[in-house]
């Protein structure tokens, strides 16, 4: 053990000497705690229930919610549009010193989030066909395919803000929040068509994005600005749950008449400006830990050279723990009804199980991210470009 500690500290203290000083770390931090944030968000309220011969997929925020707390700490996304926009902000713009064309830039950016998504898509249509023709029920089937192609949604909708992101370099994060107040009223106070709504899962996200545009322009550096954000984001999600009739729960919740999620409603909008402000206040301090604990630093790299391959095979790793487990019986916090605290207990004694699992997905699935054994392990060591894109010419991440 001594060795091995003593190996991982070396390894980290190389990473940490190959890291551009002008590196903003606490920009990895932040991407590596909203992609962690929303893993175990979903393992921890989304279950596979064993009904009969079938599996369903519930929330223990149907019966349980006062559980609501827990999508507050782990329904992150807004924080991963803040990162995403202002990352690509100055992406955009280091490319353009350097002439390098839009199409080009743009090829390079998607390249990154779909390449991984080529294999998730392989495996899981040749796992339905097979299940589907060894008799096992729809229901089960749908079920599992959902859950594993949940994360798309959300893919498909940052790459296309990353594409527009040349329009939304300048625009103010006030205008799409404008839109998503306006969708709302028109929606919850006027009796207007649901189908509204979906105009918010482009400018729910657009305010989070369009905010990381002006971290990057400088708009967001004071204090101020970052308590603004926290602040007035908090009253204001108090008030629409307390006064407005919104939902508390931050993510959708199987039979519920409203989702705060699905698509985003203006309190899911302020949680995330709340939530925005919060990590604005906390990345001083996040650069001053990650400066001085290689290890910890080392961890956030590797997070983030592999964010989308965590991202993508998360849902799978819970559901191939699920399923195996079944050979043992109803087991609880894993196929039993998510109704007790019981089961929320017996839920966290699961999840290093679930992170086992997920470990056996990267080890197979990681070189569709990073093609290159050989590859993979000189990045680590601190030589892949990602590592530059704070400073210098060569801006990416």
């Amino acid at each position: 053990m001594t060795d091995l500690t003593h190996h991982v500290r070396r390894a980290a203290a190389r990473l940490d000497a190959a890291t551009p000083v002008g590196r903003d770390r606490a920009v990895d931090a932040l991407r590596a705690f909203a992609v962690l944030g929303v893993v175990l968000g979903h393992w921890l309220v989304t279950a596979l229930v064993a009904d009969g011969t079938a599996l369903r997929a519930v929330s223990p925020l149907q019966r349980m919610p006062w559980l609501a707390p827990v999508s507050w700490a782990f329904q992150t996304l807004a924080v991963f549009f803040l990162v995403g926009g202002h990352v690509a902000t100055r992406s955009l713009a280091g490319a353009q010193d350097r002439g390098v064309p839009y199409p080009r830039w743009l090829a390079a950016r998607l390249s990154r989030l779909f390449r991984p998504v080529t294999a998730l898509l392989l495996l899981w249509t040749a796992v339905a066909a097979l299940l589907l023709l060894s008799g096992s029920e729809f229901t089960t089937v749908h079920t599992l395919v959902k859950l594993a192609l949940s994360p798309l949604w959300f893919l498909l909708v940052f790459a296309a803000l990353t594409a527009a992101t040349p329009l939304l370099t300048r625009v103010h994060p006030v205008w799409p929040l404008a839109v998503v107040l306006h969708v709302d009223l028109l929606r919850f106070g006027l009796g207007g068509s649901s189908w509204l709504g979906w105009i918010n899962l482009a400018a729910g996200w657009l305010v989070p994005y369009t905010l990381g545009a002006a971290w990057t322009r400088g708009e967001l550096e004071g204090r101020r600005a970052a308590w603004t954000l926290f602040l007035g984001g908090t009253v204001a999600t108090a008030a629409l749950i307390a006064g407005a009739g919104y939902p508390s729960a931050m993510v959708g919740v199987p039979g519920a008449a409203v989702s705060n999620l699905n698509p985003p409603t203006l309190a899911a909008v302020t949680f995330g400006l709340a939530q925005c402000g919060l990590v604005l206040l906390l990345r001083a301090r996040l650069r001053r830990v990650l400066s001085r604990r290689p290890v910890v630093w080392a961890a956030v790299a590797l997070v983030n050279l592999f964010a989308m391959t965590v991202f993508l095979w998360h849902q799978t790793a819970m559901m191939a723990t699920t399923v195996t487990g079944l050979l043992a019986g109803r087991l609880p916090g894993l196929h039993t009804r998510p109704d007790d605290l019981d089961w929320a207990t017996a839920r966290l004694a699961w999840l290093p199980v679930f992170a086992l699992a997920l470990a056996v997905c990267w080890m197979a699935f990681c070189r569709f991210e990073r093609p290159g054994v050989r590859r993979a392990s000189r990045e680590v060591a601190g030589h892949h470009p990602a590592l530059a894109h704070h400073t210098g010419p060569k801006v990416d991440a």
